[in-house]
């Protein structure tokens, strides 16, 4: 086989790995796709991106722990998954199922996350979320966000997730949520 046909041959392996749910929770770890790609495979993993642009999704890295600068070993334990490549419409995130009031909590729970150094008490959250919706609603909804993966539980302390990290560019809700309240 050309080496040309190889690259896309992998690329096309990539692709499927990352689309393709194999367990609860999104995405491949890192040394999934080297086992299956090889030791370049964040070569290809930068080649699909690119392919990926095309259709408005790209390849997100996530670390399960703070990294400032990613070793080889970092990539190898991180969790790779295909997500949007700019913000999802609305529509299109209630045509997957979500309602606009879980939206909404979840929002609010990021950006009162965010807001005070990436941790906050649990209680302090359902207080918080209480005021707009019933209390039992407010705990399923923290159950589910944290089932998800949206959010981390530790100590009675909530921070945001990993998939929050892939799928939420927090620093653009905070601004949006910052732009329309001094709109009106």
């Amino acid at each position: 086989m050309s080496e040309r046909a190889d690259l896309s041959s992998k690329i096309e392996r990539a692709a499927q790995l990352l689309l393709i749910q194999r367990h609860r929770r999104p995405g491949v770890k890192g040394w999934e796709l080297r086992r299956s790609l090889g030791r370049r495979y964040l070569d290809i993993i930068k080649i699909l991106d690119e392919e990926l642009a095309k259709f408005g999704l790209k390849v997100k890295v996530v670390f399960m722990e703070e990294v400032s600068e990613p070793r080889a070993e970092d990539y190898d334990r991180a969790l790779f998954m295909v997500t949007f490549r700019y913000p999802a419409k609305i529509t299109d995130v209630l045509t997957a199922g979500w309602s606009i009031d879980e939206l909404g909590a979840l929002a609010a729970c990021i950006s009162i996350i965010n807001s005070r150094g990436g941790s906050v008490r649990m209680r302090d959250l359902e207080d918080l979320l209480a005021e707009k919706l019933p209390r039992w609603r407010v705990e399923l909804l923290l159950e589910r966000f944290v089932r998800l993966g949206y959010l981390d539980v530790k100590d009675d302390h909530l921070s945001i997730g990993w998939r929050s990290k892939a799928e939420i560019d927090v620093d653009l809700l905070s601004l949006r949520l910052i732009s329309y309240g001094s709109s009106g």
